[in-house]
C-alpha cells in the first residue's frame, strides 16, 4: 500500500485542534487565524488588513525591504517575493496569485528598475492588468519613485506617483495616508445607512 508524505485532511483537523487546546493560534497567510476566545470556544477571524504587494528591482531590495517592515509596522498586509515565497514553491504562479489577490500594489520605481527587463516589468504588467478590474475611483497602483527615474508615461497619464526620496519618511506617511483613507471609504461603503 502507498502513503503519501502528505498528512491527510483527518491528520491536519487533528494537529490543528491540539493546537488550539494547548492554547495556540494558527495564522493562515491571506485567509485569517484560528483560535480560542475566552470561553474556550474556536474562532475563526478573517484577515482583515489590507493587503499591500511591493515590486521593486533587485537592487533595490533594501529599500523594499525597509518599505515591507514599515507597513507591516503600520499594521498592513505586505507581500514581497523574499519575504513570502516558500522553497520549492513555483514563483511565477505564486507572484500572480499575490498581485491578483492584493488590495494595493506599490510599485518601486528607481533608475535601476525602469529599464532592466525581467521580474519587476512583468509584475508591473501583471498589477496593470489587474487595476482593469478594480473600480474607477479606487486606488490599487501606487507609484512609488525612489530616485530621480522618469515613471512610464502610460502609468504617469493616469496614476499620481509619490517620492521616497529625499524624505523616505513623508513619501511613506502619504502610502499610508492613501491606504487608509482607501480603507475607510470601503469600509464606509460596507456599513449599514442610518434611516
Amino acid at each position: 500500500m502507498l502513503t503519501s508524505r502528505f498528512p491527510t485532511l483527518e491528520r491536519i483537523a487533528e494537529l490543528t485542534r491540539d493546537c488550539l487546546e494547548r492554547g495556540e493560534r494558527i495564522d493562515i497567510s491571506g485567509l485569517g487565524s484560528f483560535y480560542r476566545d475566552l470561553v474556550g470556544q474556536y474562532v475563526f477571524e478573517a484577515e482583515s488588513r489590507a493587503s499591500v504587494f511591493i515590486a521593486y528591482a533587485s537592487e533595490d531590495r533594501g529599500v523594499a525591504d525597509r518599505l515591507y517592515h514599515m507597513l507591516a509596522g503600520e499594521g498592513f498586509a505586505p507581500w514581497m517575493d523574499r519575504h513570502k515565497l516558500l522553497p520549492g514553491q513555483r514563483w511565477k504562479r505564486a507572484l500572480r496569485q499575490a498581485v491578483a489577490g492584493s488590495d494595493y500594489f506599490v510599485a518601486c520605481f528607481s533608475t535601476r528598475s525602469v529599464n532592466k527587463r525581467g521580474g519587476f516589468q512583468e509584475e508591473l504588467r501583471e498589477a496593470l492588468h489587474c487595476a482593469l478590474e478594480i473600480p474607477l475611483g479606487q486606488t490599487y497602483l501606487i507609484p512609488a519613485r525612489l530616485d530621480e527615474c522618469a515613471v512610464p508615461e502610460e502609468i504617469q497619464r493616469e496614476v499620481q506617483y509619490v517620492d521616497l526620496f529625499p524624505s523616505f519618511q513623508r513619501g511613506f506617511d502619504r502610502i499610508v495616508e492613501t491606504i487608509r483613507s482607501q480603507e475607510a471609504e470601503r469600509r464606509g461603503h460596507l456599513l449599514p445607512l442610518a434611516g
